[in-house]
């Protein structure tokens, strides 16, 4: 179940992002298809940890694909 921007590119760890106009980073994508024994997937369930420093801290988000705020920026 991987996790996917709004435009159909992969989220993946790292990825520089907008989040409401406001820059952050993806911090981890925890798919309990790739890591099902993982323990944050065991305790939450598969999600996206997004950091968008001092403005929103840390953000998790689950329905990725719907979030209109959430814009890919670039990757290294």
């Amino acid at each position: 179940m991987p996790f996917f921007y709004q435009g159909g590119e992969e989220i993946k760890k790292g990825d520089r992002v907008l989040f409401d106009g406001k820059p952050g980073e993806i911090e981890f994508v925890a798919d309990p298809d790739r890591d099902p024994e993982d323990w944050h997937v065991t305790e939450f369930g598969g999600d996206v940890m997004l950091v968008v420093p001092n403005v929103y801290g840390r953000i998790f988000m689950t329905e990725t694909q719907n979030e209109e705020d959430l814009e890919f920026v670039s990757r290294e």
